[in-house]
């Protein structure tokens, strides 16, 4: 169970930025899709030299998981944002999600789910050695930013990577990555990524 207590990590966000004094640091952006990642990453640029990690072993199923790759890489060859691509990785979140399935949105398990994607990214920013990790998740208003931003800071103290602390949806995030994927003409999908999620959309 994640306790977590309120914070306004949109002002964290911005104080953290501001005491760089100008000096852009390099940060390891996880992404869970283009369109979420458009808004970030116009947020973030400023202040970082930001590469982008898709790694979303929840999307199911196969094809719809390339599909989202895809455009996630076509956004970013635009934006001449740097890419590490990772592996196709089903497996661990089925085997880390069993027990789970009648969790609705929101729960447990979409926080057992936010912890594969952000340690994976803490591993990988810390073998490549960057200053900062942080994810676009919060971008979403369906997604508690408290509880993945406290996830987020109890892995970068794991891994010794500080994670970047960020509530994306504020000043109006969600709404202008909405704008900027109509722009780019990026396909945006109707569910979250995992079968559970599309059940659930389906039942509303």
């Amino acid at each position: 169970m994640v306790i977590t207590m309120k914070y306004n990590y949109d002002k964290i966000m911005i104080d953290t930025v501001e005491s760089f004094g100008g000096v852009k640091k390099s940060l390891l952006l996880h992404s869970c899709c283009g369109p979420c990642s458009t808004a970030c990453i116009e947020r973030l640029k400023e202040f970082f030299n930001i590469t982008v990690i898709y790694y979303n072993p929840n999307i199911e199923p196969l094809e719809e998981y390339l599909h989202r790759k895809r455009e996630q890489i076509r956004l970013l060859k635009e934006l001449d944002i740097p890419y590490i691509d990772v592996p196709y990785d089903n497996e661990v979140f089925v085997n880390n999600t069993k027990g789970l399935a009648q969790e609705r949105e929101g729960g447990s398990r979409c926080s057992v789910c936010y912890g594969i994607r952000l340690k994976y990214t803490a591993q990988t920013a810390k073998v490549h050695n960057f200053d900062y990790f942080t994810t676009t998740l919060t971008v979403s208003p369906h997604k508690d930013s408290q509880i993945i931003n406290a996830i987020g800071i109890a892995i970068g103290n794991v891994y010794s990577v500080p994670y970047l602390c960020a509530d994306f949806k504020k000043r109006d995030g969600y709404l202008r990555s909405i704008e900027l994927a109509k722009e780019y003409e990026l396909y945006r999908q109707n569910y979250c990524g995992c079968l559970y999620s599309k059940r659930d959309e389906n039942e509303e």
